[in-house]
């Protein structure tokens, strides 16, 4: 690989100087640097592409920043297979695996082709609206999550999977997440920590008025329904946080695996079950 793209998060106070150095790292290699949109400012001498361009130039995409940094160049992306390695310009990110100090050794191996690669499942979502599906089709890598709206007054959905009714929930959203979202929203809401590379989804109710409501894991093969049943307000879909759209009274929304998935690099040695206790601070049973 030796097109490189570069997308970051320029209001990080350590990007420009990360991307200096790996930019100085990157010409003794001999690769070349593409970069699109605000990262070019702080990227002079590499190639500069249009946002809409760049999937086609380049070979592998490396993103400085947090893991909303990751979802929001994924979605750049759009149907382009680029695979992705994420250099966090904080704390260690579930998705964006690489620690800052990291970023010029992650340079070196993409370079050298020791990366491990993980395929993470991605889901599409559609909605209907009298019975007419609208426009515009959402891909999720993360969660696609229905709730919120202008009061606090609770919701009905009606959940089918593979238009066999599930139940009807009484609540304030719900949330349904890819193996990669298990650990966004979805866990926030006590979903389970599910492994990234696992065949499902799970599908879990936010505020539920049913103490017996728990989180569902789903094969991935799945058609999830949630009708909205009724709702004394308009709702909002959000889809991995980056976009949204309103819902009404009777709106259908389908789910379904995407057939595109998104491959991340790792160093090596990368371990999930590290991000995991470094991120949650687990310590199990050992004093």
């Amino acid at each position: 690989m030796k097109r490189i793209g570069i997308l970051a998060n320029c209001s990080k106070p350590d990007a420009r100087h990360v991307l200096q150095v790996v930019s100085k790292r990157a010409a003794e290699l001999g690769l070349e640097l593409i970069t699109a949109g605000e990262t070019c400012e702080f990227l002079p001498e590499a190639a500069h592409l249009d946002p809409d361009t760049l999937p086609e130039a380049i070979e592998v995409l490396i993103v400085f920043g947090g893991d909303g940094t990751m979802l929001s160049s994924v979605r750049s992306m759009g149907e382009n297979d680029v695979p992705m390695l994420g250099v966090n310009l904080g704390s260690l990110g579930f998705m964006s695996s690489v620690p800052e100090e990291d970023a010029v050794r992650a340079l070196e191996v993409i370079a050298e082709g020791t990366y491990t690669m993980s395929t993470r499942s991605t889901a599409v979502c559609r909605l209907y609206r009298n019975g007419t599906v609208l426009e515009e089709t959402y891909r999720s890598l993360n969660d696609m999550v229905v709730g919120w709206g202008e009061s606090s007054r609770v919701v009905t959905f009606t959940v089918m999977v593979n238009r066999d009714k599930v139940t009807a929930y009484l609540c304030d959203g719900i949330i349904v997440s890819t193996p990669t979202g298990s650990t966004g929203h979805q866990l926030s809401a006590g979903g389970p920590i599910v492994y990234p590379e696992s065949p499902v989804f799970v599908l879990n109710v936010i505020c539920p008025h049913t103490l017996s409501t728990r989180p569902l894991v789903l094969p991935d093969d799945s058609v999830i329904g949630i009708q909205v049943t009724d709702t004394p307000k308009e709702l909002i879909l959000a889809v991995d946080g980056q976009e949204s759209c309103r819902v009404r009274r009777s709106d259908l929304i389908e789910i379904e695996r995407s057939p595109r998935n998104v491959r991340f690099l790792h160093l090596p040695g990368y371990n999930y079950f590290t991000v995991l206790r470094h991120k949650l601070g687990w310590r199990g049973s050992v004093k």
